[in-house]
């Protein structure tokens, strides 16, 4: 297909209609529709026009923003395939961040029990991280990713051409993701990171980056897709760090989801050395690191409790107890570490105390 490569099902691509109009031409029994959220539509879609025009592809359009990311969103997306046809053989063709492939890959996979999906993701985060690994969901009753399945997209299409109209903070949000697949799995992708120059970015250079980053998630994908063992080691950070985002949208003071896995990264480095031994002295080097990078969230000791509740609905616990994924060292996993409150408690207060 053009001159893409392509690893299981993503494809790393320049030549974006191309793919297109391949995928298109797998689906002439149903038809073809797009999702996509208002800053795609407004930006990059109005080239693509008469290309969706020749082809039928019939638009939904969602709200931008976190916040949409709900019940409501869906809702949108159903009925919108209902009045324009939408049969078991069609595509859902979604173009836009990971909040818009999460909530139309959801779409997808309920309605008539399921179609086929493709993902276009146009953030860096959504490249590495959500488009990703076939994980669909929405937030739900103010905790995130509440709701969802476990479905895999036709493809996943990456092309870096998106992230020249992102904004720095949106590419140090994806950043993060990046730094956890190395911290997990591979050491030498850990160190490519360490230089890269936000003020500079090559993005030829960076789409190589993005396919050794996207390795490690197939990895662990590939080994246990329901994530039922070793895939929850893509959750290092995010027990911490979804607790802080979620925190950070009750108090209305929203944090992007890198940033606040960023701050749970370094949370779980502390309880990482407390639990399997991880060296001290990388723990502080990390820190620095990721600090530089991310700043501070600011919490007091008053947030501790609440913090604590938010943790006791990740979706990777069981039997009552929090779950984590610890590391020993960089690039070795510990899964279903079991952390004591105590604990828990003193790695937030190492976090304030930065």
């Amino acid at each position: 297909m053009g001159n893409s490569t392509i690893y299981s099902k993503i494809l790393y691509t320049r030549e974006l209609e191309k793919e297109l109009v391949e995928y298109i031409k797998k689906y002439p029994v149903g038809k073809v529709f797009l999702a996509t959220e208002t800053t795609m539509d407004e930006i990059w879609l109005p080239k693509f026009n008469a290309f969706f025009e020749e082809w039928g592809v019939r638009k939904v359009v969602i709200p931008a923003g976190e916040h949409n990311k709900k019940i409501e969103s869906v809702g949108k997306i159903w009925g919108f395939l209902s009045q324009n046809g939408c049969d078991r053989k069609s595509l859902l063709i979604n173009i836009g961040g990971g909040m818009l492939t999460d909530l139309a890959g959801f779409a997808a996979t309920t309605f008539k029990r399921g179609i086929d999906f493709l993902n276009i993701p146009t953030t860096l985060l959504s490249q590495v991280d959500a488009s990703v690994g076939g994980k669909t969901g929405i937030n739900f009753s103010g905790l995130k990713n509440e709701v969802g399945t476990f479905k895999e997209p036709v493809a996943v299409i990456i092309n870096t051409d998106f992230l020249k109209t992102i904004d720095r903070e949106n590419m140090i949000s994806g950043f993060a993701e990046m730094i956890k697949h190395g911290l997990i799995h591979n050491p030498e992708h850990l160190a490519e990171l360490k230089p890269f120059d936000f003020d500079n970015i090559d993005y030829d250079n960076l789409q190589e980056i993005i396919r050794h980053s996207v390795n490690v998630k197939e990895y662990f994908v590939a080994n246990d897709l329901t994530e039922n063992n070793i895939r929850k080691a893509l959750n290092f950070g995010h027990t911490v760090g979804h607790a802080f985002e979620s925190l950070a949208m009750e108090q209305k003071r929203p944090v992007l989801h890198g940033y606040a896995v960023a701050y749970g990264m370094i949370a779980e480095l502390y309880l990482s050395v407390k639990m399997c031994g991880f060296p001290e002295n990388d723990l502080k080097a990390l820190t620095q690191w990721m600090l530089s990078i991310y700043g501070k969230f600011q919490i007091s000791e008053s947030d501790f409790e609440r913090l604590y509740q938010l943790m006791t609905h990740d979706k990777k616990n069981e039997s009552g107890r929090i779950n984590f994924t610890l590391l020993p060292e960089v690039g070795k996993i510990a899964i279903n570490q079991n952390c004591s409150k105590e604990l828990i408690l003193e790695a937030l207060e190492y976090y304030r105390n930065l």
